[in-house]
């Protein structure tokens, strides 16, 4: 896991990607994974309504995580519109 996050990273610095853009990918993707996996043990167990619960809790934590992201990608997009 270590060599696949390191060429990750390598490959970001070699776009030129910011590091908090790239660290907040990997956490989101991290996040996706355990949400995931709490889930299946869930539905494995016959909890297929807590599952579902898992599921929505892992995608509203990836929100809250990229939240400030998007505030900056809407405000670049705005910044380029013409007349503003």
């Amino acid at each position: 896991m270590a060599a696949l996050i390191g060429a990750v990273r390598k490959m970001a610095a070699y776009a030129g990607a910011e590091k908090i853009y790239v660290e907040t990918v990997l956490k989101a993707v991290g996040i996706a994974y355990i949400s995931e996996f709490i889930a299946n043990i869930a539905r494995d167990a016959g909890q297929n309504a807590l599952a579902a619960k898992m599921e929505i809790a892992g995608k509203i934590i990836i929100m809250t995580l990229i939240l400030p992201i998007l505030a900056m990608l809407i405000e670049t997009v705005i910044a380029m519109l013409p007349g503003r």
